[in-house]
């Protein structure tokens, strides 16, 4: 039997990168798709570590380039008869205080971690309809399900990407094709540090929000407890590999807190909880 073929974007590092290793070692045939090749080297060097080099090839496509999308699902399709997963994690963070991030940036927020996502699952649907069978895994985030303060754009973004998730499960269900949404906690990534750009305002001096940016920026590089990222990539290509998945895997200790405690502690508790934690 010839072997599933799995898209992942984002490749380049963290999930994306992580993920790609996973499905291989399960059996997939990987496509790992990168925006820029220029930024390949630690994906080739750890494809390169495995024991076995697992089945992943490498490609190249930007989430933001949106009629690139169909031509480059044909492409594989043309070389490899299918496609079986589409893990959809490219994307970044914009941190900075709501009032302080222009237009502009929300709009390029919502360009790669919404619209980018939208466009590459509408690009991969007619296949998978064509096969009546597909998973479509979307990487979003425990603040796509519960805002919070500082990054209030890349929360939207995330709470954008469920909704029309959940939507989207409804409709593919009966088809065959199952959607699910991966939410992971604080993980060790570079979703903060390399992946992360901050509102050109949000340090600014003339910004009301100039301390309080200060004490948020301390807070995510002292306080959050990053962990292994491969318990979120073991999960995706387990949740690939499920005939039946679930809607929703909340994945992290400090996730499946968040959300125990939003569901149980009254809404202004909660704000203050959040407030205290955060430091505002």
């Amino acid at each position: 039997m010839d072997k599933k073929v799995a898209v992942v974007t984002g490749a380049s590092s963290g999930f994306g990168l992580l993920s790609s290793v996973e499905l291989a070692r399960r059996g997939f045939k990987v496509i790992a798709t990168i925006r820029n090749f220029a930024k390949r080297d630690r994906l080739d060097r750890t494809i390169a570590e495995c024991g076995n080099p697992p089945c992943i090839e490498v490609r190249r496509l930007d989430v933001t380039e949106f009629a690139s999308h169909e031509p480059f699902v044909a492409d594989v399709v043309r070389d490899h008869g299918r496609i079986d997963v589409l893990v959809n994690n490219a994307g970044f963070s914009m941190a900075g205080f709501a009032e302080d991030v222009s237009l502009e940036e929300l709009r390029e927020q919502f360009e790669t971690n919404f619209f980018g996502a939208v466009s590459v699952t509408k690009a991969v649907l007619p296949q998978m309809r064509a096969q009546r069978s597909g998973h479509v895994i979307q990487v979003t985030s425990i603040a796509g399900r519960m805002a919070h303060p500082g990054i209030s754009s890349y929360s939207a973004s995330k709470f954008a990407l469920e909704g029309w998730s959940e939507a989207l499960r409804l409709e593919m269900n009966p088809l065959g094709i199952r959607v699910v949404i991966v939410e992971p906690g604080s993980f060790e990534t570079d979703i903060w540090e390399k992946n992360v750009r901050v509102a050109r305002r949000a340090f600014d001096k003339d910004s009301p929000n100039h301390e309080r940016s200060l004490k948020f920026r301390d807070h995510v590089q002292q306080q959050v407890v990053k962990r292994d990222a491969r318990e979120v990539a073991r999960l995706i290509a387990a949740v690939a590999s499920e005939p039946n998945p679930h809607l929703r895997y909340v994945v992290g200790r400090d996730a499946k807190l968040f959300t125990w405690v939003q569901r149980l502690v009254p809404w202004k508790s909660y704000e203050r909880i959040v407030a205290r934690k955060v430091g505002l």
